[in-house]
């Protein structure tokens, strides 16, 4: 029986789904994993796949298609983590592919580096440059056309064999957070009270999360041994698929979450030599953990 169940939670990403909870069957070491998966609010046909193939890919499958205010991905998360009995939570995003064994090099590196300590272990993700990023440690970026950048050309088979030359060649392990996917005991969870409801549905959730995190001495450690292709922001930014044009309702929700963000923390966050936002204080009253 596997200690790990991995939970995703998705609003309107059918194509990006169903190409995620494939590999994750295809590709993972510990293949009997539970899997939630929860769906909010979709109506690009999530549901009638889910309930189709839920028995096939051995899904436990939460439909809410009507709520009126969204939990978005930090509240689905947070409801994905109310299911889980294992002792472990592998967090997923919608639009992320795995490659082999992804899952049992995350428990590994928890094993070898968080121990008995609290924390939260993250993978190395590879994706398509389509903001023309600096280059920056925990992701690799790569052109366009190198494996794909949509769910109709993903060249999966060429890409699991780039992560496996890739893996012989680099293997770190460095101090950073990464809001794509990680690995975290259901106790540490349930004990800093998951994402912060006031940033729903979306952004600023993750950054929220890991300073809390930092400020009850979490550990955090990403491996370049556990590697998910990410297809850059379908779940969030371009949810269309057209890369060039970002829905105005996004845009909105984004700088709404930045200005809670501000009320909580006083300013916008600062981010070390590796990348990753530093801890700060909170100064408008609201604690690290938050009652579940």
């Amino acid at each position: 029986m596997s200690k790990i169940t991995n939970c995703v939670s998705t609003y309107n990403n059918y194509n990006y789904l169903k190409l995620l909870i494939k590999s994750v069957r295809k590709n993972s070491h510990f293949k009997d994993s539970p899997f939630v998966v929860y769906a909010e609010n979709c109506t690009d046909g999530t549901n009638e796949w889910l309930e189709e193939n839920k028995e096939k890919y051995n899904l436990e499958v939460y439909i809410e298609p009507n709520n009126k205010v969204r939990r978005g991905i930090g509240g689905g998360m947070n409801f994905c983590a109310s299911k889980v009995k294992t002792e472990f939570i592998n967090f997923l995003q919608s639009d992320l592919y795995v490659a082999e064994d992804w899952d049992l090099e995350l428990l590994k590196c928890f094993e070898k580096n968080v121990g008995k300590n609290k924390g939260i272990v993250f993978g190395q993700r590879v994706q398509p440059d389509i903001f023309n990023d600096q280059p920056r440690i925990g992701t690799v970026f790569v052109p366009l056309d190198e494996f794909g950048e949509y769910h109709h050309n993903f060249n999966e088979e060429y890409f699991l064999k780039w992560c496996r030359e890739f893996r012989k060649l680099n293997k770190f392990t460095v101090r950073k957070g990464e809001g794509v996917s990680g690995l975290i005991r259901k106790e540490d969870w349930d004990y800093i009270g998951g994402n912060d409801d006031r940033f729903a549905p979306a952004y600023c959730e993750d950054m929220d999360l890991f300073i809390r995190m930092q400020n009850e001495e979490f550990k955090f450690m990403l491996t370049s041994e556990s590697l998910l292709f990410h297809f850059a922001s379908r779940a969030s930014r371009f949810p269309d698929d057209d890369l060039t044009k970002r829905p105005k309702e996004l845009s909105d929700i984004e700088i709404n979450s930045m200005k809670e963000f501000v009320k909580k923390y006083g300013r916008m966050p600062e981010n070390d030599e590796n990348d990753f936002v530093k801890p700060m204080p909170i100064i408008d009253g609201s604690p690290n953990r938050i009652k579940l």
